[in-house]
């Protein structure tokens, strides 16, 4: 199965037109940013208010969450008060739980957004196995459920996104496919096939996760079986990191995975997910589209082929297998941990900084670039490669720079130049990434160096490739070498200190998630290593947690319950006390250590 064409060039997946109200996605058009509201979608001021803020910064769709019929039937008035305002903006309904709030909602917007694992399923986190005649029985069932929606969908001429979350996959899924990027397809699939029955296809996919390894592997899954299906299956893609958090670490976990999706050519519409307000997504997801050269062009750029098998697995994560190479006093290859190079001048200064009584913490500087035993090669230089091949120790790597003329020559950018140097180099040499091949300048931005490192340094980690990463787009000590040890924990190449997983807010949420995440991170960022999932409400709940080793979710308004991995443990606690009581449920497993 293949994802895209080549490994080693981009070219824009070419999909059929999925119609959104005056908003086209794939085919021709380019690739559509949009967000979600946070207020309640019985607020109708607030509705107009914040999606009129939206459009206002570049949103081309705005989703709202519909938990019952009685918020569905709302958008009614949602839509009617912005058209007579003369936003013509899309609305996207978002629906979990309740088929019904879906025919509703379908009467007055122009998408409806369902997620397979719980529109006509309950998660019980029940173990059983299935024959085929009970596991047919339940598509049927599904179908029956299913199949009103997509009739009205047609009749109305409106869109519907199949979106599947990894963390919300039915139980029927879970005990055939299990907690798995196929289980996550085959969810989607399953609905899929019912609209294609009735000849209905305006719909477009997601696959999202909170953990960028896993959402790269669903959607690359994704797209290499809809190839299979046939050329009918060209659908859009929608793409998105889900509870990325907020701060550097939510835009980095974003743009790794979205950047990496769209330097292969895959995706229509994207969404940064970030715990703070919508507006503050748009920026950053603009962005992303800008700076991926495929993004907003119809333009295929020259394939660029190789014979060589592909230098990694594209649906399934494993690190490339280098020989341990001692440089600096650190270890590189193997096992070892990925280390952070800086240039020269940076890394002094921030040694600098340490001796003046800056506080690094856990950022501290490692290797410096200019003086590591290193051989730069063009990874089109087959008698480069294999000169280095030849040697009898294992020999520490990079791609050469070059000038941005020569990139435009060949079409090449840093991910698919490093690709190409692991496809050609004998795995037991180690490999620095370059997060640019041209030498260090100033960014436009703080944000513009952010994305373009995570973009390139993350896509890469988590291709597996790479022994350390060299940070030469972000031209301040202490934010680059911060830069770098953020994008390894994002990646999930080395964790240092602790991850949150944190939904958006919506109308769903039952508590100011921005306060409380501040709050939570207050209490508990010394703790390296550990995990906390912070959601707003069931839907976003122990399924979308994923991997998370403690949860914090709202279970009632003002009341919170608490979960260790996937199973509450403590609940209805009043939300006042309920930071102080996570604090002690981290105590009682043995994974709390004071400041």
């Amino acid at each position: 199965m293949k994802h895209c064409p080549s490994l080693y060039s981009a070219n824009r997946r070419p999909t059929r037109s999925v119609e959104v109200g005056s908003v086209g996605i794939g085919g021709p058009h380019p690739i559509r940013v949009q967000s979600m509201l946070t207020c309640d979608t019985m607020d109708t001021a607030a509705c107009v208010q914040q999606t009129l803020e939206l459009v206002a910064v570049g949103c081309e769709l705005v989703r709202i969450t519909a938990p019952t019929v009685k918020d569905a039937a709302n958008l009614e008035h949602i839509a009617a008060k912005l058209r007579a305002q003369g936003c013509r903006v899309p609305l996207v309904a978002d629906i979990h739980f309740k088929p019904e709030a879906a025919l509703e909602a379908a009467k007055w917007v122009e998408k409806v957004r369902i997620n397979p694992g719980n529109y006509a399923d309950k998660k019980r986190f029940d173990i059983r196995e299935y024959t085929e005649e009970q596991y047919n029985a339940e598509l049927e069932r599904i179908r029956e459920r299913f199949l009103p929606l997509v009739k009205l969908s047609k009749a109305n001429g409106i869109a519907m996104r199949i979106g599947t979350n990894h963390g919300s996959l039915s139980d029927r899924i879970m005990n055939r496919y299990g907690d798995s990027p196929l289980g996550m397809v085959e969810s989607a699939l399953e609905f899929a096939r019912i609209a294609r029955d009735f000849e209905y296809h305006a719909f477009v996919f997601s696959m999202k996760a909170s953990n960028p390894k896993v959402m790269i592997a669903a959607y690359r899954l994704l797209v290499a079986r809809l190839a299979e299906l046939g050329p009918d299956w060209n659908y859009p893609v929608h793409l998105g990191v889900t509870e990325a958090g907020d701060g550097e670490d939510g835009r980095i976990k974003s743009a790794i995975g979205i950047g990496s999706l769209l330097s292969d050519g895959i995706g229509d519409t994207i969404r940064v997910s970030l715990t703070e307000d919508s507006v503050h997504e748009i920026p950053v997801a603009r962005a992303l589209v800008e700076r991926i050269a495929l993004s907003s062009e119809t333009v295929r750029a020259p394939l660029l082929r190789v014979n060589e098998p592909n230098p990694f697995d594209p649906f399934q994560y494993k690190r490339r297998d280098a020989t341990h190479l001692d440089a600096q006093g650190f270890s590189l290859g193997g096992t070892a941990l990925m280390r952070v190079a800086l240039e020269q001048t940076l890394h002094d200064s921030v040694l600098k900084s340490r001796e003046d009584g800056a506080a690094l913490g856990e950022y501290q500087p490692e290797l410096i670039a200019e003086t590591l035993p290193l051989y730069s090669v063009d990874p089109q230089d087959e008698a480069a490669i294999a000169a280095i091949n030849r040697a009898t120790q294992p020999q520490l790597v990079t791609v050469a720079d070059h000038h941005p003329e020569a990139h435009n020559q060949n079409g090449m950018s840093p991910i698919h130049a490093f690709r190409l140097l692991a496809s050609r180099l004998d795995p037991r040499h180690p490999i620095l990434l370059k997060d640019s091949l041209q030498p260090l300048k100033k960014p436009d931005s703080a944000l513009d160096a952010l994305l373009t490192s995570s973009v390139v340094l993350g896509s890469l980690i988590c291709d597996g490739i790479g022994d350390a990463v060299f940070l030469r787009n972000e031209s301040a000590p202490g934010a680059a070498l911060r830069l770098g040890y953020n994008i390894l924990q994002a990646a999930g190449a080395r964790i240092f200190k602790t991850d949150y997983v944190a939904c958006p807010s919506c109308g769903r949420t039952l508590f100011n998630l921005q306060e409380t995440t501040g709050r939570i991170k207050a209490a508990t960022a010394h703790l390296k290593g550990v995990k906390i999932a912070i959601m707003g409400c069931i839907v976003n709940g122990p399924g979308e947690m994923a991997d998370a080793d403690f949860g914090y979710v709202g279970g009632a308004p003002n009341k919170i319950n608490l979960y260790v991995g996937k199973k509450a443990v403590k609940f209805n606690i009043p939300e006042a006390e309920a930071v102080e009581r996570l604090r002690e449920l981290i105590a009682e497993h043995g994974k709390w250590v004071d400041p």
